[in-house]
């Protein structure tokens, strides 16, 4: 997850991805012929929080219809976070895209306490985008729950994805391959 303040320092370029990617079984089962967008580090301050990989089917993820196709983000986790503390920086990415009333994001933080758990090193939280239901997230495989609200499922994913988002060099590293094919 983001962090309220952003200082994003990626590693290595997005075409350093592997010919080979493959995507983990649950993404599979989720995303037929899921193949790996782009990925990137996310930093703060110099420390890196979280590698980000964005999965998509041969229909792509396009940036001008971001709701129109299912896809997965799967963050791999650096370091150990506190799952309330995830929730409130995504809250706080949320606010900043100004997307949702403020009651409809108090309520998204409520349901992100919830369901994300706190996260050690190298574990890996995937959100899964349901076109026209919502979202449904995994810990490393095992499915944590879903938030079927449309809005808010664009609003989570938009702390990557969105043209605004604060961090827009890991957004152009996870659409580098993310066209339609």
């Amino acid at each position: 997850m983001l962090i309220s303040v952003l200082v994003l320092q990626p590693l290595a370029p997005a075409s350093a991805l592997a010919a080979d990617a493959t995507p983990a079984s649950h993404i599979r089962a989720e995303i037929s012929n899921a193949r790996l967008a782009g990925s990137g580090n996310f930093r703060w301050f110099g420390l890196k929080f979280y590698e980000a990989r964005l999965w998509v089917s041969s229909e792509g993820y396009v940036p001008d219809t971001p709701t129109r196709n299912k896809f997965a983000l799967d963050l791999q986790y650096a370091r150990n976070l506190v799952g309330s503390k995830i929730a409130q920086a995504s809250y706080d990415e949320i606010r900043k895209l100004k997307i949702g009333n403020d009651e409809n994001q108090k309520f998204w933080l409520a349901q992100m306490s919830k369901l994300f758990p706190d996260v050690k090193e190298d574990d890996h939280i995937t959100g899964v985008y349901l076109p026209g239901e919502g979202a449904r997230f995994y810990l490393n495989g095992k499915l944590l729950g879903e938030i079927m609200d449309t809005e808010f499922a664009h609003a989570f994913f938009a702390i990557w994805l969105d043209k605004n988002t604060s961090a827009g060099a890991l957004r152009s590293q996870l659409l580098e391959n993310a066209r339609p094919v």
